[in-house]
């Protein structure tokens, strides 16, 4: 039996993503089929749930995947289109066995990505499935050391379920206060939108609903809201029809983003610094985790609500892992993905995220706006993302961190390098998702921010790259 080998650019940190009929293709959906029902056949398994996003090509993705994992002699259950969540949801034993014996669940999504990307996320045994292995996954494809079975498939539905839970959030508020509640939501014509579509019609209040329905062109915007450009229809139909804030979701509904009533973005760290409030009310002392984006505001914030605040690396499966080891009950990342571990099942749900926002407003008892004003004035760069060639974006930032040592000055080397100034801070790494290096920087005042930003071209000037 000849194997099969993945591009080399596809295979991430912790995912697999390219961009569909380039590096990624039909025979490698099958492919990591055949790896994945291999591993969960080995760790004794049998039972997989399937699910895919609403980009063009990932109904035939998802078909060559299941292929793939039946020939493996794995049993697929194939639960449809929706968000990433809905699937680790259905392959969570913890969220009561919604599919009995699935050990384990894959998604194909291109998440935030351009329309022309798409990948799988995957989850085994309740837990994320990255690094060591997916390089383990890629051995098995080449090696064709696949296992072979008659798997079976057939079809469940789990959307009801997952709403009812996404529901739960609301448990012991009073739903009175939700119907004076007004709120803006953008699918972005991501896969959230029928989702967001059944949790509103039972949510109390009043809802503005912006581009639910899916479509994998996303003829609006592109599906990311951490670019403040992708905000612009959220920003002004919170102002248009005086909503108390809005939400949007990102290409596969595991990224948040927010804006208040007077069409301020709340960043990442912002929103976790709120749900932190609501959380170390109920357990205080507990560890809080943030990505190596988020401000030094919000570490300080933390350590001030009686949490202890631990800076991790950025990515979804890093940090679920780190929760699990820590007993995090919350973490976060300026990218949007919130997890909570408490009242839920630790995993990043945008959606959770969303309703479990209402929730804080209620207990905390004020308004997303009033707590966006008490917030420390900051002067900060978003994400500054520049593209970079998949071969050399990891060397790069190992030569600027190799400079700085030669300089003698102290680095973080959490997740790229983060240097401490006295004017801030300021951040370079690489993204493991796209072909792309990134920098962020934040200071108490615009020159200090400028200074900042010069050190970081100067620093990137000597290693032959730029910002642009």
């Amino acid at each position: 039996m000849s194997g099969h080998r993945f591009h080399p650019s596809i295979l991430r940190e912790y995912d697999i993503r390219g961009v569909f009929g380039e590096t990624l293709s039909v025979d490698d959906a099958h492919a990591v089929g055949r790896s994945f029902g291999t591993v969960v056949r080995q760790r004794g398994g049998t039972r997989v749930a399937v699910g895919y996003d609403g980009r063009i090509s990932s109904p035939v993705l998802e078909h060559a995947l299941v292929q793939g994992l039946m020939a493996s002699g794995v049993d697929v259950v194939r639960i449809g289109l929706g968000p990433s969540p809905m699937l680790y949801f259905a392959a969570t034993p913890a969220a009561g066995a919604l599919i009995p014996e699935v050990q384990g669940g894959i998604h194909v999504t291109g998440s935030h990505n351009p329309a022309n990307h798409n990948g799988f996320k995957m989850v085994l045994e309740g837990a994320p499935f990255f690094g060591a292995d997916i390089v383990d996954f890629g051995r098995i494809a080449d090696e064709a050391a696949w296992v072979s079975g008659p798997g079976g498939v057939t079809d469940c539905s789990v959307t009801d379920a997952y709403v009812a839970c996404l529901l739960g959030a609301l448990d012991g508020i009073d739903t009175k206060i939700l119907d004076g509640l007004r709120t803006g939501w953008d699918a972005g014509n991501g896969a959230a939108g029928p989702i967001v579509e059944a949790l509103t019609a039972r949510l109390g209040g009043t809802h503005v609903l912006l581009h639910t329905r899916v479509d994998g062109h996303f003829p609006n915007h592109h599906p990311d809201p951490t670019v403040e450009a992708n905000l612009t229809d959220l920003r002004a139909a919170v102002v248009a029809h005086h909503l108390d804030f809005g939400v949007a979701f990102d290409g596969d509904g595991d990224r948040i983003g927010a804006v208040d009533s007077k069409g301020r973005v709340i960043w990442g760290d912002e929103l976790l610094a709120i749900f932190a409030q609501d959380v170390l009310r109920d357990r205080p002392n507990s560890t809080i985790i943030a990505d190596v984006k988020a401000s030094s505001t919000l570490f300080a914030c933390i350590a001030e609500l009686g949490g202890k605040p631990l800076m991790w690396k950025t990515g979804h499966s890093p940090i679920k892992s780190k929760m699990k080891e820590t007993g995090a009950p919350l973490a976060g990342e300026m990218s949007g993905h919130m997890f909570f571990a408490d009242r839920y099942f630790g995993f990043d749900d945008a959606l959770y995220a969303a309703v479990r926002l209402i929730a804080a407003l209620v207990r905390i008892g004020t308004s997303l706006t009033a707590l966006r004003d008490a917030m420390p004035e900051r002067v900060a760069t978003p994400e500054l993302r520049f593209q970079v060639d998949e071969a050399r974006k990891f060397a790069a930032v190992d030569e600027v961190l190799a400079h700085l040592i030669a300089d003698g000055v102290a680095v973080n080397q959490t997740d790229g390098v983060r240097v401490d100034r006295p004017d801030g801070w300021w951040l370079l790494r690489a993204s493991n998702t796209q072909d792309v290096l990134v920098v962020r920087a934040e200071s108490r005042s615009d020159e200090g921010l400028a200074r900042l930003l010069a050190e970081v071209d100067a620093r990137l000037a000597a290693v032959g790259l730029s910002r642009g």
